[in-house]
């Protein structure tokens, strides 16, 4: 066999016997697609004078006070020389030099996943909802909040993999706390690929770990195939105000030099990490941004980037971070129009929320957070589902009621399509004035796909609903998520790819004593 023959072979084996896609819960049938295309406008509500104005601040800010790049040689060698000016570990960029650096980004690119049905498309008109990332602790009705553990990572990803609203597995779910700090992503991204079928992150905490979850990428789809194609994502975070740590930039650059994107996102708090106003805020974001959007083009030409954005306010009066509102939300808006701008594909905004339960709060913070995502033309939606406690926690319960919301996201992302059929004119024809169409042909023809029903709200009257024990949607929710797991069954992975992957965990395992911190 030629080597291409081989690859064909292994991805045929890899993904041979992936059943179709379940319907989940009650909700009215549907297609599962790899990723939305979105038939709705983005909205644009900076002028084109205010945003150069932005990008002016952002290149002074760039040229005058500059960014420190902290404990990595080898990115002050990249921006020494790509001609930017050196001052110990400060460096300061000439305007416009780094909007030509990420000029060979690709505007959009393709994440492959193990089963190819499940690719998804990052960039352009695409919008890929991923879960949320990163807590520390998981909750639930039952059992209240807890340290995460890798068993609540795998049932995570069971959720996720079970959704047909989601379209990504994600990366760090929640962090196993159970495991040490220095293995758990091994264990992780083999849960990624074990118990999914679909894209996922790996490791940025150190350069190492960044390696070893591409490396095990490799071993899934092959070195050639890696090395040609997006198959990871790592999200690198900038240590706002205008410094890139070491630990940040040696990921950021592992990802690069592989030819997987790294996902490039500042986290500003407004009034801490950034201005108070907005519009400072935001030019310090795309400051930060710009600057890691570079350097992996500097690494390697043509890898592709997301440019990524995190915006968050805070209360003034106790200090504490708030999520879900107004401000950030309408920021994300700006962010949006920059990134089409510099044509790279955006990851902004999500399902944010600080409530400590999945409540009323927590559902509108998170959808004033998320619907300024879906309108600012994010491509790449991380924390779709799940975001709880200022992203300290994971809820079961809201996973599972942000993933029906991302349901009704997909119907009205389709926008109002206008043809023959939905024009209906041959069922005024039929109904005429005064009658009703229930019984009509064209409403038959098209019930079953007219609306979005969602899985776990309740429709019923009042009297059946208090008769069924008058729930609320979290515990409804509750219900969901413990059958969605008894039901759940893991997608067919190659039994010698499965192997060689627990080998590599295991080997890796055994190398290096436990760190906890």
């Amino acid at each position: 066999m030629t080597g291409e023959t081989l690859e064909l072979d292994r991805r045929e084996r890899r993904t041979r016997g992936n059943r179709p896609a379940r319907r989940e819960g009650g909700g009215t049938p549907s297609l599962k697609v790899p990723f939305i295309r979105r038939n709705i406008p983005t909205y644009d509500i900076l002028s084109e004078e205010n945003l150069v104005r932005i990008e002016q601040t952002a290149d002074r800010i760039l040229a005058e006070v500059g960014i420190e790049f902290r404990d990595d040689p080898v990115a002050l060698d990249h921006w020494r020389r790509a001609g930017a000016e050196i001052d110990g570990v400060r460096v300061r960029f000439e305007p416009g030099m780094l909007r030509e650096a990420v000029s060979t980004a690709p505007a959009t690119f393709t994440q492959h996943a193990r089963n190819p049905a499940n690719n998804v498309e990052i960039g352009g008109s695409s919008v890929v909802f991923s879960p949320a990332y990163g807590s520390p602790f998981v909750m639930d009705l039952d059992n209240g909040r807890r340290y995460g553990t890798i068993e609540d990572f795998r049932s995570l990803i069971k959720l996720a993999q079970s959704s047909p609203w989601l379209h990504h597995s994600g990366g760090t779910i929640c962090e196993p706390v159970d495991l040490p700090v220095n293995k758990r992503h091994l264990e992780m991204v083999y849960s990624h690929i074990k118990y999914s079928d679909r894209a996922f992150m790996g490791s940025v905490t150190a350069e190492e770990r960044a390696e070893e979850s591409i490396e095990m990428a490799r071993i899934l789809f092959g070195a050639d195939f890696v090395d040609q194609n997006c198959v990871i994502l790592g999200n690198v975070n900038v240590n706002s105000p205008l410094v890139w740590d070491g630990t940040m930039t040696k990921a950021l650059r592992a990802y690069a030099r592989a030819n997987q994107a790294a996902v490039i996102v500042p986290f500003i708090l407004g009034g801490a990490m950034g201005p108070v106003t907005n519009a400072g805020a935001i030019a310090q974001s795309y400051a930060e941004t710009l600057a890691g959007c570079a350097l992996t083009q500097l690494e390697r030409k043509g890898a592709p980037v997301i440019f990524g954005n995190f915006l968050s306010s805070m209360s003034l009066r106790s200090g504490s971070p708030t999520f879900g509102t107004p401000e950030p939300a309408i920021g994300s808006m700006v962010i949006g129009q920059l990134a089409r701008r510099l044509k790279l594909p955006l990851r902004c905004a999500g399902n944010f929320s600080n409530s400590k339960l999945p409540d009323a709060q927590a559902m509108q913070e998170g959808a004033m957070s998320m619907l300024s995502a879906v309108h600012c033309g994010a491509n790449f939606i991380l924390h779709s589902a799940g975001f709880v406690d200022g992203l300290l926690s994971m809820s079961y319960e809201k996973f599972v009621m942000d993933t029906d919301f991302c349901g009704a996201l997909h119907a009205y992302m389709a926008g109002v399509v206008v043809d023959d059929n939905t024009l209906a004119m041959d069922a005024f024809l039929e109904v005429g004035p005064g009658s009703h169409f229930l019984g009509s042909a064209h409403t038959m023809r098209n019930y079953q796909t007219a609306f979005w029903d969602s899985a776990v709200s309740d429709n019923e009257p009042f009297e059946k609903w208090a008769e069924a024990g008058s729930t609320d949607m979290a515990t409804r929710a509750n219900k969901q998520w413990k059958k969605t797991l008894a039901e759940y069954q893991a997608p067919p992975l190659d039994l010698a790819i499965d192997e060689a992957l627990r080998d590599y965990v295991e080997r890796n395992m055994r190398a290096k004593p436990d760190a906890w911190y």
